[in-house]
């Protein structure tokens, strides 16, 4: 059984959940990485993993715990964007039903259920992190009512979560990224996204960086239930971009204040 840290990172084909698990990997740690057609970085133990089939979800943890014994982290990324994503332009009203079935079972339930089977095996360990990749769409509007939707009640959940792991040794927290550079984004050619500078903008191995010091901080159990800004954390670890700038927080675009818990 391994005895270096292990980690699951859901929706690991490209961009963020990419990025995480190539950080994670080359911080030494051994990275199981899901997407539908099994892609993702190398080194990396890709599996093949369709997020709306709890049966396939189940087999994947199941895995894990055959061949490694144990779950020091989850990062719950996957998502999948309904038809029309590229710039929602329509009200929600002039959107199909289906868009539920994409946000809402994909961009939430999927959390929830990954987040079910790793607090069951890091639970009798007595420690873990679950981490789940959120918006500053819980803030403001952002792309559709789902998609905002989905992100507040991510956030919730880890406030909740954390409630209920209290002493035992788990920890959940929910991440607020901003602009990420992946390759989709950075193909565009552009120089600035919604108003927001590319060059201010994350890598998404950035976000990988701080989530691995994230999981290995001592006073990782004083963040649980927290919605963090993947930025500013970035800050306080001193963590840069690939080439060495530091990411803007959003959080005073998107309105400022206390995130989770309520002040």
């Amino acid at each position: 059984m391994s005895s270096t840290p292990v980690a699951l990172v859901t929706g690991t084909s490209r961009g963020v959940g990419k990025g995480v698990a190539t950080a994670l990997r080359d911080a030494g740690w051994t990275v199981f990485g899901t997407s539908r057609r099994g892609r993702g970085p190398d080194g990396v133990t890709n599996l093949t993993c369709d997020h709306t089939d709890d049966d396939a979800v189940a087999a994947v943890f199941e895995r894990i715990e055959s061949t490694v014994g144990h779950l020091d982290l989850l990062v719950n990324n996957v998502w999948a964007s309904p038809p029309g994503f590229a710039g929602f332009t329509e009200k929600f009203y002039q959107r199909p039903l289906s868009d539920w079935d994409t946000l809402i079972t994909v961009g939430l339930r999927a959390h929830y259920v990954a987040s079910v089977h790793a607090a069951r095996m890091m639970t009798a360990r007595g420690s873990g992190l679950i981490a789940s990749v959120s918006s500053f769409g819980s803030r403001g509007h952002l792309h559709s009512v789902l998609y905002g939707m989905s992100k507040a009640a991510i956030d919730k959940m880890a406030f909740d979560m954390a409630h209920e792991l209290r002493g035992s040794g788990v920890s959940a927290v929910s991440l607020w990224p901003g602009l990420v550079r992946t390759e989709l984004l950075l193909s565009a050619g552009i120089s600035e996204f919604a108003g927001f500078p590319i060059s201010e903008a994350e890598d998404p191995t950035f976000i990988g960086r701080v989530i691995e010091r994230l999981a290995t901080s001592p006073d990782l159990g004083t963040r649980s239930g927290h919605t963090l800004i993947t930025a500013e954390l970035g800050a306080e670890y001193g963590i840069t971009n690939d080439d060495g700038t530091a990411p803007a927080s959003h959080r005073g675009p998107f309105g400022g204040g206390a995130l989770y818990p309520p002040s």
